[in-house]
């Protein structure tokens, strides 16, 4: 049973999650959405925001959880960490570190892509040789995963397993990622039907919301919870697409955030899959740090260019 103050700060924990990590989706719907109709748009923030939360970041949890404990039907597999079903509670515990192994594969591969190969603004010292030294991206995740799998096997088959199939999601997913960016530069440059453009954003918000499904797991295994908190962040998500991106986009070390966040989850789920316990309120505290230092850090360079160009302009006037 978790008990409230537990409960809120997971809840908490998932939506500020869930908000950072879909940064990136909630510019791609900025910029695709600034080229529809107002009707279509009102359309896509209201039906698009249940397809979302109730399909994408309830269902998939709820089948991965599902899928990975067998012996539980699919009742006790949504409120499995609200039972006090012995039966439920020990199938649960027993798959989880195989769920945890592949999630934390995912993540930490998630980051090193990242942090070898994504452009970014250089937010940590360190962050501009790894990206200099791109080509070995695929060296450090391959060794990575043989060390993971190899450890895994001295203690349960199932757990190198579920560390392959985390990785072999990750290749999959990056995949459609790098296609559905390619297909938004091409849908900015041409003339489509805004059902084709809502149809297009419902693809890419499933297709981005894996990370955060994924990453909920560090902090849960309660579908609920994982359904609640990611729910708030994809509503979050929605009101800063309608009309704060640019603001957000100022912002930018907040992508930075969100990646150091990944991989320090990622992280906690490998050695939680592998028999280290690691408190429930970590996850959370260890987001709110991460995300809070590089939000302060934004906040500041924010600031600086302000400062910067009033600074010009009275030069300017003075001239």
């Amino acid at each position: 049973m978790i008990d409230i103050t537990s409960l809120f700060l997971v809840v908490a924990g998932l939506c500020l999650f869930e908000v950072i990590s879909s940064i990136d989706n909630a510019i791609i719907n900025a910029e695709v959405l600034g080229t529809m109709s107002q009707k279509a748009r009102r359309w896509f923030l209201l039906w698009g925001m249940l397809f979302a939360v109730f399909l994408v970041r309830g269902l998939l949890p709820w089948l991965i959880v599902w899928a990975t404990t067998p012996g539980i039907g699919p009742w006790e597999a949504f409120t499995a960490t609200f039972t006090s079903d012995p039966r439920v509670i020990e199938a649960v515990e027993a798959s989880a570190p195989v769920l945890l192994l592949g999630g934390g594969t995912f993540l930490i591969f998630l980051f090193f892509h990242w942090i070898f190969l994504e452009p970014k603004h250089y937010g940590l010292v360190g962050e501009r040789f790894f990206h200099s030294k791109g080509v070995w991206f695929f060296a450090v995740v391959s060794c990575l995963l043989t060390v993971i799998v190899w450890f895994a096997l001295q203690k349960n088959p199932m757990l190198a397993f579920g560390s392959v199939v985390g990785s072999t999601a990750f290749f999959i997913t990056h995949g459609f990622k790098q296609n559905a960016e390619e297909h938004e530069k091409r849908l900015m440059q041409k003339e489509m039907s805004d059902m084709s453009k809502i149809f297009y954003l419902e693809v890419i918000d499933s297709t981005f919301s894996i990370d955060g499904v994924l990453g909920a797991f560090a902090f849960t295994l309660s579908v609920p919870l994982i359904l609640l908190g990611n729910g708030l962040g994809a509503f979050v998500v929605r009101q800063v697409t309608l009309g704060n991106i640019d603001r957000i986009k100022q912002y930018i070390y907040l992508k930075n955030g969100a990646m150091y966040s990944i991989l320090f989850l990622g992280i906690i789920m490998l050695m939680d899959g592998f028999g280290f316990h690691i408190p429930q309120w970590v996850s959370p505290v260890t987001t709110f740090s991460v995300v809070g230092y590089f939000f302060l850090k934004s906040h500041r360079a924010v600031q600086t260019i302000q400062t910067a160009q009033v600074d010009v302009v009275a030069n300017m006037k003075e001239q």
